[in-house]
């Protein structure tokens, strides 16, 4: 009988030949997930990478490309702001220190303040005729503050030298037709008076000066201060005139004035004389007081005890405050 043959052991692989097997699996590895869908083997695909990696045979599906991270917070929200399409927000200067930023487009008029007639009435948008009118005045302002064209034969002319060159503003206000050098030249008629000088001077009143029908005035802005109130000027002609009329005369505003000099020079003698009787009783009432507490009153302590050749004994008493001595029997 013939006996079975038996197979030879395996020899063992060499380094070499292990090298070429392990990448002949691989290359079969990679073909089989190339088509098969992905998902199925991720054994397989992980198997795949860790080979690559190690043999440095790297292929396309099992390259892992590490997503670019920001280096920064503030490098991520601009970075999500630009995938959005928003504009990235400014970076707060810490130089300028605490403030509160206040989106102006989110704010809403709460009428806290004071409150006009327009507001009152409501927020409404000004229709085409109420711009128009506006605008109408403006231009109407602007044309009453310019100077009128000169015509020869229309144009007014100056009271004194006959010269179409008159000032405007005293015409529109006083109604006088003067020139400005005739303005200069005659300082007794065309010169300005102050509400104070008016009333001091001329003995005008309040309502007198107030009256724009009887004195029109000028308004300038005070020199002393701006936030005063501004300064009423008054032509001396005019001022002149109605003094007169007031007082009868040159003759009679003099008189008024000089009795009322009188009432005051009497009053400030009335008031002098009041203040010396008020001093002279202080001072009759403080002399009184000084003398009754300059008056001594002696307060005599015992010094010594005095006896006589005849036995009578006697106590020697003397003041502390003076000096002053008294002797006393004692009975």
């Amino acid at each position: 009988m013939s006996t079975p043959a038996t197979s030879a052991p395996p020899t063992a692989l060499t380094a070499s030949q292990a090298r070429i097997a392990a990448l002949n699996r691989l290359k079969a590895k990679n073909k089989l997930t190339t088509v098969t869908p992905p998902g199925n083997n991720n054994n397989s695909s992980s198997n795949n990478n860790a080979g690559t990696s190690r043999n440095g045979a790297a292929s396309q599906p099992y390259v892992h490309k590490a997503a670019a991270m920001p280096s920064s917070a503030r490098n991520m929200v601009q970075q999500q702001a630009e995938k959005e399409g928003q504009q990235a927000p400014l970076r707060r200067d810490p130089g300028l220190g605490k403030y509160f930023e206040y989106d102006l487009s989110k704010l809403h008029n709460s009428r806290g303040g004071f409150l006009t007639e327009d507001d009152l009435e409501g927020d409404r948008i000004k229709s085409v005729i109420e711009l128009a009118r506006e605008k109408q005045r403006e231009k109407k302002l602007m044309r009453e503050g310019e100077e009128p064209a000169i015509v020869p034969d229309q144009s007014p002319r100056c009271r004194e030298c006959g010269t179409l060159e008159i000032n405007h503003q005293f015409m529109k206000v006083f109604d006088i037709r003067v020139c400005k050098s005739c303005e200069k030249k005659f300082p007794e008629k065309y010169s300005l008076l102050t509400k104070t000088e008016c009333k001091e001077d001329y003995l005008l009143t309040d309502p007198e000066l107030k009256d724009e029908d009887l004195l029109p005035h000028l308004l300038r802005p005070n020199p002393h201060a701006s936030t005063y109130s501004n300064m009423m000027l008054f032509l001396r002609e005019q001022v002149e005139k109605v003094a007169w009329e007031k007082w009868d005369g040159e003759e009679g505003l003099d008189a008024e004035w000089k009795r009322r000099e009188e009432f005051k020079k009497r009053k400030r003698e009335e008031k002098f004389e009041q203040g010396l009787r008020d001093l002279r009783k202080r001072t009759r009432n403080n002399l009184y007081q000084r003398k009754q507490e300059a008056e001594h009153v002696h307060q005599f302590e015992d010094v010594e005890e005095v006896m006589d050749g005849e036995g009578d004994r006697s106590v020697l008493q003397r003041c502390f405050g003076c000096g002053a001595e008294q002797q006393i029997e004692v009975l």
